[in-house]
């Protein structure tokens, strides 16, 4: 009965853990966005405010800041603002980690050269390891790495704490018919549900 009662609580909390983070996360970009448009808009038009009002604020301000980070010589300002969050010791580690994450999934990133998906197949070995090429040529890099036609291939752990990053011969990779986002999603929960992967794929297929 102890036995089951566990399973029973494990099963629960891997099924309300993504669906609670993200309601979470949404109802905190909600209520920030919804005390600031009561400050700017409220006093303005008065009675005529809307609940809601901040959530079209919020994605009003995001547009226009990827508007804005569009035009040339933005970058220049955005690397001033940085400043602060890229010299802290402590700070600049975590910000450093995010800004790159985010990045990765940037549109404006060459999506062909640098997100694909892998499999990692080392010689004489059946082992597969499903990955991301984050790094297309080792040229660049400080003097220590083996040279070559290699590249790096990050891959992910379960529930996102982490994952490793190898620099492995590019012959040992073979790219597979799959986003990043859907392999991501996948090895959040160690693939344990690839339904909705596969028939994506079947739907690929001709």
């Amino acid at each position: 009965m102890t036995k089951n009662l566990s399973q029973y609580f494990f099963r629960g909390l891997i099924t309300a853990l993504p669906l609670g983070l993200t309601v979470y996360l949404l109802y905190v970009f909600l209520s920030w966005s919804e005390s600031v448009a009561m400050q700017l808009i409220r006093p303005f038009i008065g009675r005529l405010y809307v609940p809601g009002m901040g959530l079209l604020l919020g994605i009003t301000g995001i547009i226009l800041l990827g508007m804005l980070m569009s035009q040339r010589g933005m970058g220049k300002l955005l690397s001033l603002i940085e400043l602060p969050f890229t010299n802290l010791p402590v700070v600049k580690s975590i910000y450093s980690s995010l800004k790159s994450f985010a990045d990765y999934f940037s549109p404006q990133r060459n999506k062909t050269a640098q997100q694909m998906v892998v499999i990692l197949r080392m010689p004489g070995q059946d082992l597969e390891l499903v990955g991301l090429v984050t790094r297309q040529s080792v040229d660049d890099l400080p003097a220590g790495f083996l040279q070559g036609d290699r590249v790096a291939v990050y891959l992910p752990m379960g529930y996102n704490i982490g994952g490793y990053t190898v620099f492995v011969p590019r012959e040992w990779t073979q790219p597979i018919d799959i986003s990043v986002e859907e392999a991501m999603r996948a090895s959040m929960f160690a693939w344990m549900s690839t339904a909705g992967n596969v028939d994506s794929l079947d739907r690929r297929q001709p």
